[in-house]
Parts: C-alpha cells; structure tokens; sequence
C-alpha cells in the first residue's frame, strides 16, 4: 500500500469517529468498561503468577544422611550422586550443627531450650538439593530416597502436590477468563460498530458500485476500530496503574509474608500498558472486521 493511499485511510478513519458522535462515544464506552476489567484481572494474575513462582522456587529437598554413615568420603560421594541426577540445580550440604542454628533461629525465644543439645546434637547432616524446574521435585526425590545412606527425604510431601496443582488450575482459569472477556470486548464492539456503518451501508454499497475495492472499503473502518480499540485502553491503565500504584507505595510494605510480594511498578507499569494497547487495538480491528464483512457482498 502506497504512504499516500494509507494517511488517505487514516484522514477517513479519524473523520469517521468525529462524524459519529455517540456511536463513538458508545464503541469507546463499550471497549473501556470490558478493558478495565481485563486490565485488573490481568495485573492480579500476573502478581498471582510471580507469588506462585516465588513459593516454587522457594521448594527444596532435604535429604537427611543416616547418622551411621559417617565416614566423609561417604557422605562426599553421596552429594556427587545426587549432583549428577537429571534435573538437579545445586546441592548444598548442611551439617547437623548447621542444622541446630536454623533450628534455634527459626524457633525465636523459645529455641534457646535446643541450645542444650550442642554438645549431643540428635539432628542429621543434611543435602539441601533444588532443581532447575521446581515440578521436578517429586521425581527428584524419589530417586534421592533409594540412595544408600539417605535415612529421610523430606520437600513438603503433599502440600508440594497439591501446590503445584493449584497453580496450574490458576493459571489456566485466569486465562479462559482473560480469553472470554476479551472475546466479550469483541462482540460489545463489534455490535457497536455494526450500527454506524449500517448508518452507511448506501455509501459502501456506491463505492461498490463504481469500482473501489474490498480493501480500499475496509481500511478506514480497520483504523477507526483501531482508534476506538486504542483509546478504550487509556482510561482503564490509568484507573488501574494509578490503584496498583498506591498499592504498592501504601500496602505491600505492610505485608509480612515472604512470598507475596508484587511485581516492581517500573516495569509492570510499561508491559501492563503495552498488554492492553494491543488488545484494544486487536478488539477495535476485530470487531471492525466483522462488522464490515457482510455489508461487503453487493
């Protein structure tokens, strides 16, 4: 497509949202109300998402050394094992002393009655093994757990499982509901749209009649519902940034939990905008697409 035939496009599309007045102001309502629910569903589930991440990576196994074996080389020997099975990230060891200080650490006041046990210590010398795909843990395990000189293998059994799998529900649900709002935005559009160029169904069917082509007819309703698409999306990231914004500078630091914590305004800021330009840009085009099709067969 020539440049000079494009901005012809762009002048008619941008003459077309002034023409039509409330229809415009109705399409833009339309992709603005639906756009701001998907804007917060998806900055929820992207937070969810990176929570989920950080609690899976925080899982770990700890294989507890049977305290008969305790020759060095042995226990040596036993780490490069576990270091050399598929899936493996680091093994760390962690000594039954090192043990006992995590032990009293974690306990807080009343950790000091363990102190008692410096001299005798009961604990197990420890391999603190992650992997690189935190679904592997279980596998992993199990394959730790026949080792010979292993007395215990413990990551969380069950909560791990269960875990992993609300995940997956999560995030597969946050989608399809993503997918179905964004398919709603389409169809309010769509249905907008329709009106307006019913409104100028004559006019499309003379520029028919006297020659102009089924794209030369489509462009400019391509970047009118683009236009529309596009300026649905500002006030939605700005209601939504300017929440997730105060949030973040009056909220999280209020949280105590390790794991929740929200993704960085600088950048979510700019890809949330980016997100929801494209799809208000993909609705308005969409729905102009179908709009227009039929009205095309003269």
């Amino acid at each position: 497509m020539k440049f000079r035939t494009f901005t012809r496009h762009l002048r008619s599309g941008l003459k077309n949202i002034f023409r039509n007045g409330w229809m415009t102001v109705a399409s833009i309502g339309a992709v603005t109300m639906t756009l701001i629910l998907v804007a917060v569903f998806l900055a929820v589930m992207l937070n969810l998402n990176e929570m989920a991440a950080n609690i899976e990576d925080d899982v770990e196994i700890n294989a507890m050394i049977d305290p008969t074996f305790n020759e060095e080389d042995d226990i040596v020997d036993l780490g490069e094992q576990i270091a050399e099975l598929n899936g493996v990230d680091s093994v760390t060891f962690s000594s039954r002393d090192d043990e006992l200080e995590k032990l009293i650490f974690s306990m807080g006041e009343e950790g000091e009655a363990w102190q008692l046990y410096e001299q005798d210590n009961p604990l197990n010398h420890v391999y603190i093994v992650r992997t690189f795909d935190p679904e592997d843990t279980v596998t992993v395990a199990a394959e730790i757990e026949t080792f010979a000189g292993v007395e215990e293998v413990n990551y969380g059994q069950g909560v791990v499982e269960r875990l992993f799998q609300f995940n997956t529900y999560a995030r597969t649900v946050g989608l399809i509901l993503i997918l179905g709002l964004v398919f709603t935005a389409i169809f309010l559009i769509s249905n907008t749209i329709k009106i307006t160029i019913m409104a100028r169904s004559k006019e499309i069917g003379i520029m028919k009649l006297v020659g102009a082509t089924n794209g030369f007819i489509r462009w400019p309703f391509f970047i009118e519902g683009m236009l529309l698409g596009v300026l649905g999306s500002i006030i939605p990231i700005t209601l939504v940034l300017a929440g997730y914004y105060y949030i973040d500078t009056n909220i999280s630091e209020r949280i105590n939990y390790s794991f929740v914590e929200l993704l960085p305004f600088n950048p979510f800021a700019w890809q949330l905008s980016l997100i929801i330009l494209v799809i208000g840009a993909f609705i308005g085009v969409w729905g102009s697409v179908m709009s227009v099709r039929k009205f095309l067969k003269v």
